[in-house]
């Protein structure tokens, strides 16, 4: 009977280290201070979580569930406060008008658009409005500028300032009609009998390496759609001019200096159309001032 009773006191023995073993597995930063009980299904992932990172409790304990059977307190009902005023977001910094946000170049933008005229009412006083707003991306449209949504920016105060420094009577045009091209503001347009009568447009000509000369041409030959060899792209519009250089209207954004052309003169899908229309073999073509950093 002894030996039965020692048997059965270490049997006991067992399943109680064994339990007692078993109940810190989930816990292997508790330094052997004991623990709760078993941890719940998914523990151990919680701990860690799907990025690798320590969860906020995975020093210590895993952190109990919530007993079931107690009985949530209400939460009290939080009193009414008043609404602030909310402030203006200090990642734009600039008010908005009439869907228009207002740019850094409000006033310039203003200066220029009033003396070019033709784009609508605009008060120069460095305030968007909503006569500015339709004003500003009428300009912008026209000259395909990107997006259109009557800002201000860099590029609409860059083709601004060009357009209204540009003087056509700078162009020693003929008696019939000539076109006229300031490389160094970057703009075309086109003269006859001493009017103008294709007012000055963007255009983007020769980059680094490829300058377009300054000189008194002759257009020699046209083409409604040629095909560029060696560069492989279709040509619209197509009016040549010297050296394998001519006027085309461009399939790239007209803006993006950092492109550049091989020499021609980009157009505006609308101006190419236009030049194509009053120009023919003949026609005399100006170039004055040089492209900045070509």
């Amino acid at each position: 009977m002894k030996r039965v009773w020692s048997t059965s006191r270490l049997v006991a023995l067992l399943v109680v280290v064994l339990v007692g073993s078993g109940a810190c597995t989930f816990d292997p930063q508790s330094g052997g201070s004991g623990g709760g009980g078993a941890a719940p299904a998914g523990a151990a992932g919680q701990a860690t979580g799907a990025s690798g990172t320590p969860g906020p409790d995975q020093r210590g304990r895993p952190t109990p569930a919530a007993p079931t059977s107690a009985t949530p307190k209400p939460e009290p009902t939080p009193k009414p406060t008043r609404s602030a005023t909310p402030k203006p977001t200090p990642s734009t910094g600039t008010p908005t008008v009439a869907g228009c946000p207002q740019g850094q170049h409000q006033r310039a933008v203003e200066t220029y658009l009033a003396q070019l005229g033709g784009f609508g009412a605009v008060t120069v006083d460095g305030r968007q409005s909503a006569a500015d707003c339709a004003a500003i991306k009428k300009f912008q449209k026209r000259y395909g500028i990107r997006p259109v949504e009557g800002r201000a920016g860099p590029t609409t105060l860059d083709v601004a300032q060009r357009l209204a420094t540009t003087d056509p009577s700078r162009c020693k045009a003929g008696t019939g009609t000539t076109f006229c091209v300031d490389l160094t503001r970057q703009t075309v347009w086109a003269v006859r009998g001493g009017k103008v009568i294709m007012e000055p447009t963007v255009t983007r000509t020769g980059m680094s390496g490829y300058r377009t000369p300054s000189g008194t041409f002759t257009v020699n030959f046209r083409n409604p759609r040629e095909w560029s060899d060696p560069y492989e792209v279709w040509l619209p519009y197509w009016q040549h001019f010297t050296q394998g250089m001519g006027f085309h209207e461009t399939t790239t954004y007209l803006h993006d200096k950092s492109i550049g052309s091989h020499g021609c003169v980009n157009l505006l899908h609308a101006d190419a159309v236009r030049m194509w229309e009053l120009g023919k073999v003949g026609t005399r073509v100006v170039l004055i001032g040089r492209r900045p950093g070509t």
